[in-house]
């Protein structure tokens, strides 16, 4: 399988021993939950690594020394609701002085697109980094209607954290967005004929608040 320069899956032990958890159909909502949250840090560690930084000096115990800073305040974090915001306390984590946006989205029973019944980021959006939270990217469709909201509003500064991913959605997102990464755990084998993520972990929203 061929995968696109802007899809990364994030090899990595902890990540492994995690996913393997979180894909078992007997662990509990609240471990579920903190899973997502340990797994998003994981994730978000290595999406955050490029972010852009500026030069500072601080006064330490010795003597001045040259430091480099993130400019926290220019990070936006946008979870898509619901399962997304389970993944929205792992970053901040990570980032305490991040900017939170939330995104909802449904689909069009008409036109079977998707599209937002709630859409609320900080402004000046060309300004600022947004970093996309979603536990699966299944179809894509949902993360690709976000990004595109983003970029209409003047974002050119995006990257998206997934915890497993499927084929398809690949395809469909990196086809839409070239110029926007996207970090995950798994890249698992297809969907079903219900586009659940096959061997997934379910509905993510349903194990995460136990609604299932």
């Amino acid at each position: 399988m061929n995968i696109p320069d802007n899809f990364q899956v994030i090899d990595h032990a902890l990540i492994h021993h995690k996913l393997g958890l979180i894909r078992d159909k007997n662990t509990g909502s609240k471990e579920f939950r903190e899973l997502v949250t340990e797994a998003t840090m994981l994730l978000g560690y290595e999406a955050t690594k490029d972010l852009s930084l500026k030069d500072a000096e601080v006064q330490t115990p010795i003597t001045t020394a040259q430091v480099k800073t993130v400019e926290v305040a220019d990070i936006v974090l946008v979870p898509i609701m619901r399962a997304g915001l389970s993944m929205a306390e792992g970053m901040l984590k990570l980032i305490p002085n991040a900017r939170v946006g939330c995104v909802g989205m449904e689909r069009d029973h008409e036109t079977h697109q998707p599209v937002d019944y709630y859409f609320k980021i900080p402004n000046q959006a060309q300004k600022r980094t947004f970093i996309v939270l979603d536990p699966m990217l299944a179809t894509g469709g949902t993360i690709i209607a976000t990004v595109d909201r983003l970029k209409d509003l003047g974002a050119d500064k995006i990257l998206c954290v997934c915890i497993i991913s499927a084929p398809e959605g690949m395809e469909a997102f990196c086809e839409q967005h070239q110029d926007v990464k996207v970090y995950t755990g798994a890249l698992d084998d297809h969907l079903n004929s219900s586009k659940y993520i096959v061997p997934g972990l379910g509905d993510a929203g349903d194990r995460l608040y136990g609604t299932d």
